[in-house]
């Protein structure tokens, strides 16, 4: 394919996709109908080879109590474990059995931007009844995932995990497992997204109430007059959400087995739609040796915060016994859980929920890195009124309900809730690249502001909401080098991933050992820093993956490609 095929027209491409299933109206779906569908299976098997078959469908799901309609792979959720190997050559055909148009995104892997599988972007989407084929080289190892990245698919189950084993072997474990952490909802996300428009405290369980705790009444006050609440950590909960751990909720009893003495590879995978989870296995020291499927520098910690959409790859050597693999929903309202035992048969209790967490003025962007400390309520109330403070390419309007007046960089901040634990907690700024990186100096800076109303349920970049006709993609030429900082004006922690690229976060290692990532999480209030060198050429998704924030608008399209453009590609 040449060059200039690649880089096809987006405005082009745009108009196929709104002719196959943007303007008209969908088949109704099976669900819908009434009709009965095939049980999903929980859990998957394993899939490799140059030639792989993916056959996406409508089924129904069931763990614990909950049961309900879902989105297959080869009839389990989550779908087939890819595993692939770097350097290899592999064409993946998926096959659409759904009553509307689906998509595959390949999430952390390098590919041509036309085998991105994101519709609107970089190809039309994959029609009811057609198969598209995805033909690549893999240019990488890791752990990585795969999702829909059509509507809201993605909640229903259409994702699933990616193991790419390195040319090279590694010979630090004995054992390996895919942890891949999800849930699972009974309520069709269209259900969901309709109930968070009508109330974004809809699924919360644990608002605060006009007696508990200590905070100060003027601090009461303050969140009050902005009708916030300090116990809005996640949109979707426990209250609806079964957590799961590789399809299984806690109820399914899943467990690993292993021999006492063996090091074991945890290959934990964030594949929820909402969700970020806090891992940890009690008694058990972790060794992180890979982020987002890239090498980073051994270290060991008892518990990490994993956001939407991250990976990270531990290492573990269990004693003889159970152990229980615990991911806490960071709003503590739920537990995935499964166990490493050396005992077939024999499960670990896993520990019971911590109290919920609370938001300081910290998270507003008021207090300063402290995340226990208070500040001013005057000063979130003027940064409100006070429009000089919103820079200039952020469009103000009903979109925007606060900009945080004091921002600062929290690349030390180990999550929401594990800020006052007792033990060792994974931080951005633990983080160092195993390999060197090529040095080059930064060329350009960029700015951009997360931005949203939690009241409205709006969410965007710089004010604006994503529009697929009508966007203005952020530009870099081929092979520019640019620091982008991102400022979080709201008081939710999002996830933001960027397609097609890793990049370096700004986290204070050497310049030549800053750590690679595709997902980077940007606490309330505060700021975040990669550098990106733009070399991947084409048209990639940057969006926040909170599915119901890119959902209702928290997305982007980057483009890259010689300035200036060549005549006549838009």
């Amino acid at each position: 394919m040449t060059e200039a095929s690649m880089m096809m027209s987006r405005r082009g491409l745009l108009a196929s996709a709104i002719a196959l299933g943007g303007v008209a109206a969908l088949p109704v779906p099976a669900w819908a109908r009434g009709r009965s569908l095939t049980h999903a299976t929980n859990g998957f098997g394993t899939l490799s080879g140059e030639d792989i078959r993916l056959s996406i469908g409508a089924h129904h799901f069931t763990t614990g109590a909950r049961s309900g309609h879902a989105i297959a792979l080869n009839g389990t959720v989550p779908g087939p474990l890819l595993r692939l190997r770097e350097g290899q050559q592999v064409r993946l055909h998926v096959t659409n059995h759904l009553a509307e148009d689906t998509s595959v995104h390949w999430h952390g892997l390098l590919v041509p931007f036309q085998f991105d599988g994101v519709p609107g972007v970089s190809f039309p989407g994959i029609r009811p009844g057609e198969t598209f084929t995805y033909d690549f080289k893999v240019r990488q190892a890791g752990t990585y995932w795969y999702h829909s990245h059509s509507g809201l698919q993605e909640q229903a189950g259409h994702y699933g995990p990616i193991v790419i084993d390195s040319a090279e072997p590694d010979p630090r474990y004995d054992r390996d497992y895919v942890v891949l952490l999800s849930e699972f909802t009974p309520i069709h996300p269209h259900e969901i997204m309709r109930k968070l428009k009508v109330g974004e405290h809809y699924f919360n369980r644990q608002m605060q109430t006009a007696t508990e705790g200590d905070m100060p009444l003027a601090e009461r006050l303050m969140w009050g007059g902005m009708r916030m609440n300090p116990r809005d950590i996640a949109d979707v909960t426990g209250a609806t959400y079964t957590y799961l751990v590789n399809g299984h909720g806690p109820a399914d009893k899943l467990a690993f087995d292993f021999t006492p003495g063996e090091r074991i590879r945890l290959r934990f995978i964030n594949g929820s739609a909402m969700t970020f989870f806090n891992v940890r296995i009690p008694g058990v020291p972790m060794t992180v040796i890979e982020a987002d499927g890239q090498p980073v520098a051994p270290v060991e910690v008892d518990e990490f915060q994993i956001g939407t959409a991250e990976t990270y790859d531990v290492i573990v050597e269990p004693g003889d016994g159970a152990h229980a693999i615990t991911a806490e929903a960071m709003d503590r309202s739920g537990l995935g859980v499964a166990t490493l035992t050396s005992h077939k048969g024999h499960l670990a209790t896993p520990p019971r929920l911590r109290e919920p967490v609370t938001l300081t003025m910290a998270d507003m962007g008021v207090g300063g890195g402290d995340h226990g400390g208070h500040g001013s309520s005057d000063g979130m109330d003027h940064s409100m009124r006070d429009k000089r403070l919103v820079p200039d390419d952020v469009k103000v309007g009903p979109g925007v309900d606060m900009i945080a007046p004091m921002p600062v960089d929290r690349m030390d901040f180990p999550g929401l809730g594990l800020d006052t634990v007792d033990h060792r907690v994974l931080r951005y700024t633990d983080l160092k690249a195993a390999r060197a990186n090529p040095h080059r100096a930064v060329e350009r800076e960029l700015e951009i502001h997360l931005t949203g109303n939690m009241e409205r349920y709006m969410w965007s970049f710089d004010g604006k909401k994503f529009s697929a006709v009508t966007d203005d993609p952020i530009r870099f030429g081929y092979d520019e080098r640019v620091r982008v900082k991102l400022v979080n004006d709201t008081m939710m922690a999002h996830p933001i991933h960027l397609h097609g690229h890793f990049f370096e976060l700004v986290n204070g290692a050497d310049h030549m050992h800053q750590p690679l990532k595709h997902t980077l999480v940007v606490q309330p209030g505060g700021t975040a820093t990669f550098d990106l060198t733009a070399n991947e050429p084409g048209d990639w998704a940057f969006h926040c993956h909170l599915l119901y924030h890119m959902h209702a608008g928290m997305m982007q399209v980057v483009t890259v490609r010689p300035f200036p453009e060549p005549e006549g590609d838009a």
